[in-house]
């Protein structure tokens, strides 16, 4: 069925109608039901959205309005906003235009007389308090009545204009037919009186419309001021109320346990025994009192408080509840940390050194982007000659070591003595390596091959970690990390990224490995999508969307974690990330929910309900009953001054500081990075296309040295083909990564590097002679 035909308005406060809006170059100009109310131009796709749904809108008092041709026109406000539109008919189009203007000039002359002062109306104050509402209310209607015999006089104006009008009209018309003669002077003393009599009533109009002006806006803003004083009392009421409801539901629950409680474990005061200051019932009120929004723009899943019953403690004789809850009032960090002695927390470990807490200010050199890029539109980013302006002076190497900034999570998860807890630890970790990247859109330096890093934080942190650009083309990095605390984590991420003009799509390729000693558990998981937009025009901005799952690989426990991708009409959360734990049968039993940009907590659940497979509860989403949610991870704030500092964290200023004995192809060592640190870009890119050049010099000696051992090899097969010894791998590359070698992984089945040993021996002894000359 069609939409009811809208009558068309004439221009005023109000103007509604259809419009037609350009949408795109592919769907064009889409029809949408626009309103003009109040200086605000609003549009809908229909018009039964405008109760619930607004699709735009935007300010006329600072919007320019450009007429295009006999049906098109243009509304832009300062570029932010712009309406290409188009009317039905020229006439349609004048009617919008005419009710556009009026609407803008009122909504100009409003926003100046808001923002004087309102001395005007100093002398005309509201009663006094004492008068109560009556006053006010005899004020206001005085006024309406003095506004009442305004209009009346402009309505007697209107009607006499109107009549005189007509009478001048039809004189005039008779002395256009009057012959000359004795009736001429006649027929013009007529038509002057009639005019003057016009004249005279058209003044008395303009004095009443002056009149019934001046009236209105002596008493607009102070209507204006009595109206913010109800909306503020309306709000103060409000909280008021609200905090009446807290204090009656407190009041309920505190009759319930005093009922419900024996006597021999209430004490004297009402509180229950052994508590000092009622922080059990506190933290009652606050677990029971926590409600939770659904989720909706995640598909799998909503979730809802859980029944007051699985708030209780277990350790309480009233709980009744099994041991399968545990702990279900205390966050894990307290619980597993809590039982362990050899907590982290309870140790006193003094750092080996002081780490720097500043670098030099990135310099503001400008740079013409287009000019550089046009020509790179899908290509490979890695094979793309960039300018070191482009870059943040760390390493990839470095980078990929900086998701060890947040690795205390992990030293918690070692200390769980449940999997299912300690994969809530890993997700959470998961998640906190992006962290870093929100305000991060400078490009890491591309590792030479055979480029190292490593990063010894065993004082501080308890772990060491090792880096090596194993592979150029495609670009391919190890790392390996082993923690005194209870886990080791490895990974080979490769890198494929395509630039699409407008953003940037880098997609990291391999998978992640997490091994806890302590109870054998191993873990895997693939880092999502990152897109850099607006690289062309615009504010670059950083999103990370896609799906994880990480795979407890000795258990079967999963856990699946959605990364939101950023959309202008969600209205929910930005960055935001959602997640369950599950475990090998599927049952699901934490929740987890929070954004990969500030903070992730999870929800221990209770019970779970699903839609049926059939009829229309079979559209239903997945309902958990969950308890309040915990807090797992919560990202550190920026050092100071970090926005001239490439946004670093505390930890990434320290990634390049220079380090005694550290091998000579460490990432510290690079000459184009540590010049663009110092802020000497000029001389940084100069050296990079040094070493860029260096580096292809020694990849086309190594492929000639390859192909000469492949000859060789085909010769010596020829020559002993009566034997029957296979040729193996004449074909196979030429690098060899020094510290880390190619194999099989058991739990992925995949082929990746894995740390074969030596490299901290190899720094103990001072002996690196087998490290390569690549700077």
């Amino acid at each position: 069925m069609s939409e009811p035909k809208a009558s068309t308005p004439t221009p005023g406060d109000m103007y509604k109608g259809w419009l037609f809006k350009w949408t795109n170059y592919i769907k064009g100009y889409q029809r949408r039901w626009f309103v003009l109310s109040n200086g605000l131009l609003s549009y809908y796709r229909t018009q039964a959205e405008m109760g619930h749904t607004c699709r735009g809108t935007i300010n006329l008092a600072t919007a320019n309005i450009v007429v295009e041709d006999s049906c098109n026109f243009v509304i832009s406000n300062g570029g932010a906003q712009t309406y290409h539109l188009k009317a039905s008919s020229e006439v349609e189009r004048q009617r919008w235009i005419t009710a556009l203007e009026l609407a803008k000039a009122k909504a100009v002359r409003m926003q100046a007389e808001s923002d004087d002062s309102g001395d005007d109306c100093s002398t005309s104050s509201p009663p006094p308090s004492g008068q109560g509402g009556g006053a006010r209310n005899s004020e206001v209607q005085s006024t309406l009545r003095t506004l009442g015999s305004k209009v009346e006089d402009l309505s007697t104006c209107n009607d006499l204009i109107a009549k005189h009008g007509s009478a001048l009209q039809r004189s005039l018309s008779e002395l256009e037919g009057v012959r000359l003669g004795g009736e001429t002077g006649d027929k013009i003393r007529q038509v002057t009186e009639r005019a003057t009599l016009f004249r005279i009533t058209s003044n008395a109009m303009i004095n009443a419309c002056r009149d019934f002006l001046a009236l209105a806006q002596a008493h607009s803003k102070r209507w204006q001021k009595a109206l913010q004083a109800e909306r503020e009392q309306r709000v103060r009421l409000e909280e008021t109320l609200e905090q009446l409801a807290k204090q009656h539901n407190h009041l309920e629950r505190a009759f319930r346990g005093a009922t419900v409680l024996p006597a021999s474990q209430a004490s004297p005061t009402g509180e229950p025994k052994g508590s000092s200051s009622g922080k059990g019932d506190a933290s009652d009120e606050d677990d029971e009192n926590e409600f939770f929004d659904a989720m909706e723009d995640v598909a799998e899943f909503i979730t809802v408080p859980a029944d007051p019953k699985y708030h209780k403690r277990s350790g309480s004789n009233i709980s009744g509840i099994s041991s399968e809850i545990g702990m279900d009032d205390q966050s894990l960090d307290e619980q597993s940390l809590a039982s362990n002695p050899e907590s982290p927390q309870s140790q006193e470990v003094e750092p080996v050194r002081r780490r720097r807490t500043r670098i030099s200010d990135k310099p503001n050199y400008s740079l013409n982007l287009w000019s550089i890029m046009k020509n790179c539109i899908g290509k490979e980013l890695s094979k793309i000659p960039m300018p070191v302006n482009f870059n943040e002076p760390i390493s990839m190497l470095q980078r990929l070591s900086e998701d060890l900034e947040y690795s205390e999570l992990l030293d918690k998860a070692a200390k769980c003595q449940s999997s299912l807890e300690q994969l809530c630890y890993v997700a959470a970790f998961t998640v906190s390596s992006y962290s870093t990247t929100v305000h991060r859109t400078g490009k890491p330096f591309n590792p030479l091959l055979g480029e190292t890093y490593e990063l010894d934080r065993v004082r501080e942190s308890g772990y060491r970690s090792l880096c090596e650009q194993v592979s150029h083309h495609p670009p391919a990095a190890a790392h390996h990390v082993i923690s005194e605390r209870g886990w080791t984590l490895r990974q080979e991420i490769a890198v494929a990224s395509k630039f699409r003009g407008k953003y940037l799509s880098i997609m990291p390729l391999g998978s992640i490995h997490c091994i806890f000693e302590k109870s054998n558990n191993h873990y895997t998981w693939k880092k999502v999508t990152t897109t850099v937009h607006n690289i062309i025009v615009g504010k670059l901005w950083i999103d990370q969307s896609g799906e994880i799952d990480i795979v407890n690989h000795h258990t079967g426990d999963r856990c699946h974690l959605k990364f939101a991708p950023y959309s202008y009409f969600s209205r929910d959360v930005a960055r935001k990330v959602t997640g369950v734990v599950a475990d090998k049968e599927g049952k699901a039993h934490f929740v987890l929910a929070g954004t990969w940009d500030e903070k992730m907590e999870f929800s221990r659940v209770m019970q779970s309900s699903r839609g049926g497979e059939n009829g229309a509860e079979g559209k239903q989403k997945t309902v958990y009953q969950t308890l309040r949610a915990r807090e797992l991870w919560k990202k550190n704030p920026l050092p100071e001054g970090a926005d001239t500092m490439y946004y670093f964290s505390s930890l990434a200023l320290t990634l390049n500081e220079p380090e005694e004995g550290t091998a000579p192809t460490d990432s510290r060592l690079r000459p184009d990075q540590r010049l663009m640190e110092a802020g000497r870009w000029e001389e940084a890119n100069v050296e990079k296309q040094r070493l860029e050049e260096k580096q292809r010099s020694v990849r086309r000696e190594r492929e000639r040295e390859a192909a000469r051992a492949a000859n060789s090899a085909e010769e010596a097969v020829i020559e002993d083909s009566i034997t029957d010894s296979p040729l193996k791998s004449t074909h196979q590359d030429s690098y060899k990564a020094l510290w880390f070698e190619r194999c099989e992984d058991p739990a992925t089945g995949e082929a990746t590097h894995v740390y074969k040993g030596g490299y901290w021996e190899a720094k103990e002894q001072g002996s690196w002679e087998a490290c390569p000359d690549i700077f």
